[in-house]
């Protein structure tokens, strides 16, 4: 079976239930006879010959369910996944390339925070750049908490062109190139010090959406908390994206103001919601937490008081022609919507929704965007087509701010029990919803209803799966696109307690790969559902990740030409080529052109003088895939990983005297020890 084939892994399901146990017990055999697969006569070896071999070497023994899991997730070397995960890295700033069913982690993105392998903020002028460009009033931010990746979309669907990823921490928006897996652009809200609503794109990924989180003054300005009702603002950005340059515009962007209630996770209308957005809130009670003299509750007490929150539903398409119409103030230039104006254009409505809500999730069809509260035991179901009802017969009252409140049992089609602390919710290709079950540690199965779903058969729980454990966000294939492509589930579990090798107290996450393939009549508890794999994540706390089919991906496997600026995604007209390379100097100005290929550095000797700005490019002219080589300059924390192809240029001045060795940090071939050179730095005077 070829990893590339367009036909999804679990439609083959029924060549692999045959061969995933015998993939299993030929591996097993082979680890416990040296790898050679000899079994004696026969040349077989039974479950319990296995198990025997497992427990003499200090494992238990394997149920046929256990091996048979193992099976479904194994693909012998060479072989691809058929899907990729793309999960957010937590307090790391990064972002998590993982393969499905294998679950092997690919890669790290580097994105708000510097890291070496990939030479990403050390000494090379581009990535310094784009990391610069997230800096705060001139402060350097090198750490991030990224919280929700977002796949561009084309009518509905993943595309594979380009992912974005917010910074919750900082109120930042990165985009990675899927050609290279390199971030090209960070964007600062200038209105918000912090978000957690973003990202998520238009179906055509005309827009970004940055929701926010916790209330501030605009622009994060200092007012009193004794202020907070009156100068506190909430906020959602909208992010005009360019596909033709690949980059955010910021200069036809916009931002509207919300009552200062603590805004999070939106999600874009499709089909039929297409053009309206959808954001969940807390906080209504407008809790400010307490002080040192001890007034006031705590926010977990404060901001959970009320039994419903605001579901915020917002026309987008009538908010661009309001922001283009110049009906917007500025905040540190940038054009907002004021509340205001929103009302008086009819832009924004809100629904009481379930307790503390985390955030909203829209169906396949746009019909229906469904809710769950971290403190109510039910996903609650809005229709869009009643919310457009109850807009037109103005069914509503007002909140304190003057914003239009539905009436809830006017714009509810359903609701559904599906156990305590429900979170987030994921779609299938059948009718079926998944929903994550933080404070149970289960995945709940149910079934969505009405004419485009399962009928009359829908809107009731289909069964529940025990997973390891507090499970925050979910993920199915394709899950929250037009087209669901089921088969898999992962639940990104907070806590694994028991689940590894505990190294030291902090403890990794576990993602756990599910089954989800199976009818319902396959295990009427679990609604069919099995987990079938465990992965410990210690490099940080994913939040939510999306899975795409990997045939969408065509990224580069060396760059296109050799010169290639990843920054610009062309040919730099001044890299280094082999026959060009040169040492010019200009006063106490030092421009350095050089190549690297495998096994040597062009020039290999570099002698400047103390007090020198020194300009170094340098191109790595191999066009071998996977000959990557590396360039380190000791002391002066220069780091480079140059890709097939790529050219990258160092700017730094020569502010230690003495004699550094450089050399290629990547193991590139038998000499890889001899591709070294000398940087000579002679003493001022």
């Amino acid at each position: 079976m070829s990893a590339r084939s367009k036909t999804p892994l679990w439609r083959k399901r029924s060549i692999l239930l045959m061969l995933g146990l015998v993939a299993v017990l030929v591996l097993a055999l082979q680890a416990c006879t040296g790898g050679n697969g000899d079994t004696g006569d026969s040349g077989t070896a039974s479950v319990s010959d296995i198990n025997t071999r497992r427990e003499a070497a200090g494992l238990q023994a394997l149920s046929d369910d256990q091996l048979l899991a193992a099976g479904l997730t194994y693909l012998p070397s060479g072989e691809w996944d058929p899907y990729i995960m793309f999960a957010s890295g937590g307090q790391s700033g990064q972002m998590f390339v993982i393969g499905i069913p294998s679950m092997r982690i690919l890669k790290t993105i580097a994105v708000f925070t510097p890291e070496p392998w990939q030479g990403w903020g050390f000494g090379n002028k581009g990535t310094e750049e784009i990391l610069a460009s997230g800096d705060i009033d001139g402060n350097e931010v090198n750490w991030a908490d990224t919280h929700h990746p977002a796949l561009s979309e084309t009518n509905g669907d993943y595309d594979g062109e380009y992912v974005f990823i917010n910074d919750k921490a900082n109120a930042r928006i990165a985009l990675i190139d899927l050609r290279d897996f390199e971030v090209k652009q960070i964007v600062k809200n200038p209105i918000a010090i912090n978000d957690h609503g973003g990202t998520k794109v238009t179906p055509n990924t005309e827009w970004v959406i940055e929701g926010g989180q916790y209330a501030t003054p605009h622009g994060w300005e200092y007012a009193p908390m004794s202020s907070y009702e009156s100068e506190y603002k909430g906020m959602v950005t909208f992010w005009k994206f360019d596909r033709d340059s690949g980059r955010i515009l910021e200069d036809q962007s916009f931002a509207m103001e919300l009552p200062p209630y603590w805004q999070d996770l939106c999600d874009a209308g499709k089909l039929e919601s297409e053009g309206w957005v959808f954001c969940g809130s807390f906080n209504t009670e407008l809790a400010t937490g307490t002080g040192l003299d001890g007034t006031g509750d705590p926010f977990e007490a404060g901001a959970s008081a009320r039994d419903r929150d605001y579901l915020h539903i917002i026309n987008l398409d009538k908010a661009i022609e309001v922001a283009r119409a110049g009906k917007t103030f500025d905040v540190k230039g940038f054009p907002v919507i004021g509340l205001s104006t929103a009302l008086d254009e009819e832009l924004l409505y809100f629904a009481p929704e379930p307790k503390s809500p985390h955030g909203s999730d829209v169906t396949p069809k746009g019909d229906y965007i469904v809710v769950s509260g971290k403190l109510d035991p039910h996903t609650t179901i809005y229709s869009f087509a009643k919310i457009q009802q109850a807009i037109a017969d103005k069914n509503w009252v007002l909140d304190p701010y003057g914003v239009p409140v539905l009436d809830f049992d006017a714009v509810v089609e359903a609701q559904v029990e599906v156990g305590l602390g429900p979170l987030h919710t994921e779609f299938g290709p059948d009718g079926y919803a998944y929903t994550s079950i933080f404070l149970d540690s289960t995945v709940a199965k149910w079934s969505l209803g009405g004419p485009n779903y399962r009928g009359d058969d829908g809107w009731k729980l289909e069964g529940t799966l025990p997973v390891q454990y507090n499970v925050g966000h979910l993920v199915t294939a394709e899950g929250d696109t037009v087209s669901p492509d089921g088969g898999y589930l992962v639940a990104l579990n907070k806590w694994s307690i028991d689940r590894f090798f505990p190294p030291g107290p902090l403890l990794p996450q576990n993602l756990q790969l599910v089954d989800i393939s199976q009818p319902n009549s396959s295990n009427p508890v679990t609604g069919g559902m099995q987990v079938l794999y465990d992965m410990a994540m210690g490099m940080g706390e994913p939040h939510y990740a999306q899975i795409i089919k990997a045939d969408k991906l065509n990224p580069f496997e060396v760059y296109p030409e050799v010169g290639w600026d990843p920054g610009t995604m062309s040919v730099d007209p001044n890299a280094p080529v082999l026959g060009n390379e040169r040492v010019e100097r200009n006063g106490n100005k030092v421009e350095i052109w050089m190549t690297a290929v495998r096994s040597h550095f062009t020039p290999d000797q570099i002698e400047i003088r103390e007090g020198d700005e020194v300009t170094w490019h340098i191109t790595n002219v191999d066009t071998s895939k996977d000959a990557t080589h590396g360039f380190a300059i000791p002391a002066y924390n220069v780091n480079l990983s140059l890709e097939p192809g790529e050219t990258a240029t160092v700017e730094f001045t020569a502010t230690q005297s003495g004699t550094f060795p450089f050399y290629c940090t990547e193991f590139c071939s038998a000499l890889h020890l001899e591709m070294a050179g000398y940087f000579l730095v002679q003493p001022a005077g």
